[in-house]
């Protein structure tokens, strides 16, 4: 048996991966878009979820906080086990600098965030052109950071599947066997009991 991330913890990470994949890519799609209400509206979808990644970023790391991840192979090398915990460290960062350089970005740039369209988040700053310019800069360069990574995370990944051959990535996927085999032993267990 291998041993495994927690179910929270895969779920999240599996949220988190398609959000900001998703966030990503609505990002490079709408900034070279013309000024319309189609891009204001993506633009939105855009802030709504880094606000989603925000938070779920936070339940992320507190959660990770209370439940370590499982030791690395003990025949990986050691160089590659600081690349591995340095490559996670740099990803909780970019988690959460993406979506608050983007905030600031917004802020500054005077376009308050409305999340959902129902909660308005605060401006963080006032309206000043030249600092929306450095901000638009540094959140497309961490964005362009954590792109970069999270191939390079899954190209790792897929690495120590398919020619180490051994469990760092199956630890981080879902257990559909275990999945099965409980939903097995439930049915077995409710033909057992008198008066099913």
């Amino acid at each position: 048996m291998i041993a495994r991330y927690t179910r929270t913890a895969i779920a999240l990470h599996w949220i988190v991966a398609l959000a900001i994949i998703a966030n990503l890519a609505i990002g490079l799609y709408t900034v070279d878009l013309p000024l319309s209400p189609r891009k204001l509206q993506l633009f939105s979808y855009h802030k709504w979820i880094g606000i989603s990644v925000l938070l779920l970023a936070a339940g992320r790391l507190l959660w990770r906080l209370g439940h370590p991840a499982p030791a690395l192979p003990p025949a990986m090398p050691a160089w590659e086990k600081r690349a591995a915990n340095a490559s996670h460290v740099l990803l909780y960062v970019l988690f959460f600098a993406a979506p608050l350089t983007g905030w600031l970005f917004s802020s500054a740039s005077g376009f308050q965030t409305v999340y959902l369209g129902l909660f308005p988040i605060p401006d963080l700053l006032h309206k000043d052109k030249a600092l929306a310019d450095a901000l638009r800069l540094a959140h497309k360069s961490i964005n362009y950071t954590m792109a970069t990574l999270i191939v390079i995370h899954a190209a790792a990944a897929l690495k120590h599947h398919f020619l180490d051959r051994d469990d760092v990535l199956r630890r981080m996927l879902p257990d559909l066997k275990l999945k099965r085999r409980e939903r097995r032993e439930s049915r077995e267990g409710h033909e057992n009991v008198p008066g099913s």
